[in-house]
């Protein structure tokens, strides 16, 4: 019979490694397969899990084993407090995994600092910043200058489907953004969250989400970065944020629209110009105008809305035929890269 090894690790690590994962003592103790009152023992100190426990711990929390024997509580990160989902997710609770992907962007951003450190010295701190008091329409022309993309290079648009998400994601990278995808969560939970720190902020996209959606996101937390605002952000304007989150939100859709599509490349397009009608628009008429901008239906109809150029309520209509459709597309499996 093999003997029992207990491990011998203190309480308030085990406490730790299930609050920092995101569980509950319940659910810990269901994943683990073990009583709740015996997971209760060990993070009281009245007994211990066996090396064996411990592992599986480990797995669940998703913590090497070595963390456990430490001598305190390490310092871990804080919980991003913005969300963003997709519209119509409701009941939020931060996932395990959602909070692991977090863990996963901060080490990887504190091996991407230590190369360039090792190799280059201290690295430059992103400086570009706004204020939310700004006009949205000007930072997303500012945007645009920062990024160096034109309607030229936008429109061009090269390298199938990804191309415009390529031309995006590059841009931004190129001032001194790390951009990240995740591919351990669903896009009913997280499409994108950002870090801001003042050398190398951090952008984490869902490789589950449309490349468009992708792009939106990219730009949407591009602007939470200029603000000082890192966090995980809701699509959903009417989300029950309180009035100054939800005040940051609307900005930063703005900003991502502006960004996207500037109001005179728009009202300069064909057609924009014919159009007779415009309170209400055709399927065909807005998938012309996205497949130029390289955007969604939804993002153009949004602009011409912002521009008075359809009504709120056919804006209302096609979002929810948008959402049911999108709904349908997100369903399919896709891969994402880092």
């Amino acid at each position: 019979m093999s003997k029992r090894i207990e491990a011998i690790v203190k309480p308030d690590l085990l406490i730790w490694a299930r609050e920092s994962a995101g569980f509950t003592k319940e659910d810990a103790a269901h994943k683990l397969g073990v009583k709740l009152q015996k997971l209760e023992d060990w993070e009281e100190g009245v007994s211990r899990p066996t090396i064996k426990q411990l592992r599986k711990l480990g797995k669940q929390y998703k913590r090497p084993i070595a963390v456990f024997y430490l001598d305190e509580k390490p310092i871990d990160f804080q919980p991003l407090r913005d969300f963003r989902r997709i519209i119509g997710s409701v009941g939020f609770q931060q996932p395990v995994q959602l909070n692991f992907e977090i863990r996963q962007a901060i080490y990887r951003r504190q091996v991407a600092l230590n190369l360039i450190e090792d190799l280059y010295g201290e690295p430059p701190g992103f400086e570009h910043e706004i204020s939310i008091t700004d006009d949205p329409e000007k930072v997303g022309s500012k945007i645009r200058n920062i990024l160096k993309v034109d309607a030229e290079k936008q429109k061009k648009g090269t390298g199938g489907k990804y191309g415009a998400f390529n031309l995006w994601r590059t841009a931004i990278e190129s001032v001194g953004v790390l951009v990240f995808q995740s591919t351990g969560v669903d896009v009913t939970e997280m499409r994108g969250f950002s870090i801001n720190e003042f050398s190398l902020p951090v952008i984490v996209l869902n490789s589950g989400d449309t490349p468009n959606g992708r792009i939106f996101t990219l730009l949407h937390e591009f602007a939470h970065i200029m603000l000082k605002e890192g966090g995980i952000c809701d699509l959903n304007e009417g989300y029950d944020l309180p009035p100054e989150k939800r005040r940051i939100e609307i900005f930063c859709n703005h900003v991502a629209g502006a960004a996207l599509i500037p109001k005179q490349e728009l009202l300069n397009e064909d057609v924009v110009i014919r159009k007779t009608d415009k309170n209400s628009w055709t399927d065909d008429e807005l998938s012309t105008l996205a497949k130029q901008f390289k955007v969604s239906e939804e993002v153009v109809l949004r602009r011409l809305l912002i521009y008075g150029l359809t009504t709120n309520s056919f804006y209302e209509t096609k979002r929810r035929e948008f959402r049911k459709r999108y709904e349908m597309i997100s369903k399919e499996p896709r891969r994402g890269f880092a």
